[in-house]
């Protein structure tokens, strides 16, 4: 209100604006507004409406409301990317996911005061297409069921040492929580111990064999499988029974190959089941992905530059590159993961429509 006055959005909304529980006309306005809701978005959610919903604090007209509303509710963060990523801020935004709230991942752009980074408030029409989504109920994947891997194995050298990568999951359970929303029973099998949405059925593992062992029992009879997982290639051929101590000469660790497990998800691959598979390249990216996409039997194939800034591992943000075996291709510029995973499942309904 100090920016634009309430007389400003009356007239704009061509009703009144409710800016207190106490000056209104109701002596309960709260509890008419949750009730009749059928949708609530709070645009922009400060890190403070944030902090204050997830402790349940009822403060002021808009808290009060969101504990009484029983319909979606829709919160757009926006603020300073150090307050954004502050500890405190993820574990409040992890609450209300947890809750069934669904949270947009902020923009990366301009913010105020002349910086740039994580924090923006998202795009108008991202949050409109969100809201649509939930107020009118119409979920593009409903009774379809979606077998999602996240995140990066971690393949035993000892029992305190491992191969790994610097996946962290964060695409997947991007892509995860864009399913359910969108209606699916979901499967998520991951390594990752980040919340996943409401609804996502979570199985946790560690190395590739788990995963290839979860994902291929839970592969069959799926509508679509979308394998964001970084599995690791090579694991160590003989893992120590006690950690391997420094003393003397350093151990040679003797490698062997892991399963390809999407390589066996395409090669046991029903009719009519849409299969995602993702490379993570440092060069020749179209023709490395192009070949992944060709030799393993996938309907498409998310392709990144993990060498450019900000795309890949371990950031909120991504750019990709989508590949289609029908040779369809769409770019997608620097964005959200969030962002980047609405283009990945607009893509799988598209084809199980098909």
């Amino acid at each position: 209100m100090r920016f634009v006055t309430p007389f400003t959005f009356s007239a704009l909304a061509a009703e009144p604006t409710r800016t207190s529980l106490f000056d209104g006309p109701e002596p309960s306005p709260h509890t008419m507004l949750g009730q009749r809701a059928d949708l609530i978005i709070v645009a922009p959610a400060t890190a403070r409406l944030l902090a204050a919903y997830g402790a349940g604090l009822s403060d002021d007209l808009l808290t009060a409301t969101l504990l009484m509303a029983t319909c979606p509710i829709l919160v757009c963060p926006a603020m300073h990317t150090e307050m954004w990523e502050h500890p405190a801020t993820q574990a409040n935004v992890a609450t209300l996911r947890g809750r069934g709230v669904t949270v947009l991942e902020p923009d990366v752009g301009h913010l105020a005061g002349g910086d740039e980074g994580a924090g923006r408030l998202p795009d108008p029409a991202s949050i409109v297409a969100a809201a649509t989504v939930l107020a009118k109920r119409v979920c593009d994947l409903l009774g379809r069921r979606v077998v999602v891997s996240a995140g990066g194995t971690r393949e035993p050298i000892d029992p305190v040492r491992f191969i790994g990568n610097r996946s962290s999951g964060k695409q997947g359970h991007a892509i995860a929580d864009e399913l359910a929303l969108r209606g699916a029973q979901v499967d998520l099998v991951t390594t990752a111990s980040r919340p996943p949405a409401v609804g996502v059925h979570v199985t946790r593992v560690e190395t590739a064999a788990e995963m290839e062992q979860a994902v291929l029992d839970l592969a069959e009879g799926a509508d679509a499988v979308v394998m964001a997982a970084a599995v690791a290639d090579f694991r160590p051929k003989a893992v120590a029974f006690n950690k391997i101590k420094k003393d003397g000469a350093p151990p040679e660790v003797v490698l062997e190959t892991t399963p390809d497990i999407l390589a066996a998800l395409g090669r046991q691959k029903p009719p009519g089941q849409v299969l995602v598979g993702f490379a993570a390249e440092t060069t020749d990216l179209l023709a490395n992905a192009r070949g992944k996409l060709e030799r393993k039997n996938l309907d498409l194939i998310v392709a990144n530059d993990v060498s450019a800034p900000g795309v890949g591992f371990d950031h909120d943000t991504n750019a990709v590159t989508l590949l289609a075996s029908d040779g369809t291709v769409l770019k997608l510029d620097l964005r959200t993961k969030r962002a980047v995973a609405r283009a990945v499942v607009d893509a799988v309904v598209a084809r199980l429509a098909d």
